[in-house]
Protein backbone atom coordinates (compact mmCIF):
# COMPACT_ATOMS: atom_id res chain seq x y z
CA UNK A 1 0.00 0.00 0.00
CA UNK A 2 2.95 2.44 1.06
CA UNK A 3 4.29 1.31 -2.39
CA UNK A 4 0.85 2.62 -4.26
CA UNK A 5 0.89 5.86 -2.12
CA UNK A 6 4.53 6.75 -3.37
CA UNK A 7 3.83 5.93 -7.00
CA UNK A 8 1.00 8.33 -6.58
CA UNK A 9 3.02 10.80 -5.25
CA UNK A 10 5.97 11.13 -7.45
CA UNK A 11 3.50 10.89 -10.20
CA UNK A 12 1.69 14.10 -9.31
CA UNK A 13 4.60 15.72 -8.47
CA UNK A 14 5.93 14.74 -12.11
CA UNK A 15 3.09 16.39 -13.80
CA UNK A 16 3.43 19.49 -11.89
CA UNK A 17 6.88 19.52 -12.61
CA UNK A 18 6.17 18.71 -16.54
CA UNK A 19 3.48 21.93 -16.44
CA UNK A 20 5.57 23.99 -14.64
CA UNK A 21 8.48 23.70 -17.81
CA UNK A 22 5.55 24.22 -20.31
CA UNK A 23 4.44 27.16 -18.84
CA UNK A 24 7.74 28.62 -18.46
CA UNK A 25 8.82 27.18 -22.13
CA UNK A 26 5.38 29.22 -23.15
CA UNK A 27 6.31 31.97 -21.35
CA UNK A 28 10.04 32.47 -22.88
CA UNK A 29 8.66 32.33 -25.80
CA UNK A 30 6.23 35.22 -25.58
CA UNK A 31 9.01 37.09 -24.28
CA UNK A 32 11.16 36.34 -27.09
CA UNK A 33 8.78 37.67 -29.47
CA UNK A 34 8.32 40.90 -27.65
CA UNK A 35 10.04 43.82 -29.03
CA UNK A 36 12.14 46.35 -27.14
CA UNK A 37 12.83 49.68 -27.57
CA UNK A 38 16.11 50.06 -29.94
CA UNK A 39 17.64 52.84 -27.75
CA UNK A 40 18.23 50.20 -24.94
CA UNK A 41 19.51 47.12 -27.41
CA UNK A 42 22.10 50.16 -29.52
CA UNK A 43 23.39 51.13 -25.68
CA UNK A 44 23.92 47.34 -25.19
CA UNK A 45 25.76 46.67 -28.07
CA UNK A 46 27.78 49.58 -27.57
CA UNK A 47 29.06 48.47 -23.75
CA UNK A 48 27.02 50.86 -21.98
CA UNK A 49 24.47 49.85 -18.65
CA UNK A 50 21.09 50.56 -20.01
CA UNK A 51 20.16 49.27 -16.78
CA UNK A 52 21.68 51.51 -14.40
CA UNK A 53 19.35 54.58 -15.97
CA UNK A 54 17.52 53.71 -18.35
CA UNK A 55 14.80 55.94 -17.49
CA UNK A 56 15.02 59.61 -16.90
CA UNK A 57 15.11 60.86 -13.78
CA UNK A 58 16.24 57.69 -12.24
CA UNK A 59 20.09 57.84 -10.41
CA UNK A 60 21.96 54.41 -10.49
CA UNK A 61 22.51 52.44 -7.75
CA UNK A 62 25.31 54.34 -5.66
CA UNK A 63 28.08 51.43 -5.41
CA UNK A 64 27.96 51.82 -9.45
CA UNK A 65 29.21 55.42 -9.54
CA UNK A 66 32.70 56.73 -8.08
CA UNK A 67 33.71 58.84 -5.86
CA UNK A 68 33.42 62.27 -8.16
CA UNK A 69 29.41 60.38 -9.20
CA UNK A 70 30.78 59.13 -12.84
CA UNK A 71 29.30 55.36 -13.95
CA UNK A 72 32.43 53.10 -13.21
CA UNK A 73 33.11 51.07 -16.40
CA UNK A 74 35.21 48.58 -15.07
CA UNK A 75 34.63 45.20 -13.17
CA UNK A 76 33.14 45.61 -9.58
CA UNK A 77 34.97 42.49 -7.99
CA UNK A 78 38.37 41.65 -8.25
CA UNK A 79 39.82 38.85 -6.79
CA UNK A 80 43.65 38.23 -6.37
CA UNK A 81 44.79 34.47 -5.54
CA UNK A 82 46.94 33.91 -2.30
CA UNK A 83 48.01 30.62 -1.22
CA UNK A 84 46.53 28.57 2.06
CA UNK A 85 48.90 29.83 4.64
CA UNK A 86 48.47 33.55 3.48
CA UNK A 87 44.79 32.87 3.79
CA UNK A 88 45.17 31.29 7.44
CA UNK A 89 47.53 33.94 8.88
CA UNK A 90 44.46 36.42 8.04
CA UNK A 91 41.84 34.27 9.22
CA UNK A 92 43.77 33.87 12.39
CA UNK A 93 44.20 37.88 12.95
CA UNK A 94 40.61 38.31 11.86
CA UNK A 95 40.00 35.86 14.85
CA UNK A 96 42.14 37.07 17.39
CA UNK A 97 41.34 40.68 16.96
CA UNK A 98 37.70 39.60 17.25
CA UNK A 99 35.77 41.33 20.37
CA UNK A 100 34.69 37.88 21.31
CA UNK A 101 37.58 36.24 21.40
CA UNK A 102 39.16 35.11 24.92
CA UNK A 103 43.16 35.01 25.19
CA UNK A 104 44.60 32.07 26.40
CA UNK A 105 46.02 34.05 29.62
CA UNK A 106 42.64 35.15 30.84
CA UNK A 107 41.10 31.60 30.31
CA UNK A 108 44.00 30.50 32.45
CA UNK A 109 43.44 32.69 34.98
Amino acid sequence: MLHLLYILAFTILAFIAVGNLIRNLIMFSFDRDRSYPARYSSMANQGNYPYVASRKGLTPHPELLDSSGNLIKEPLLVMRSINVDDARQQLDALYESSPGHKRESQEEG
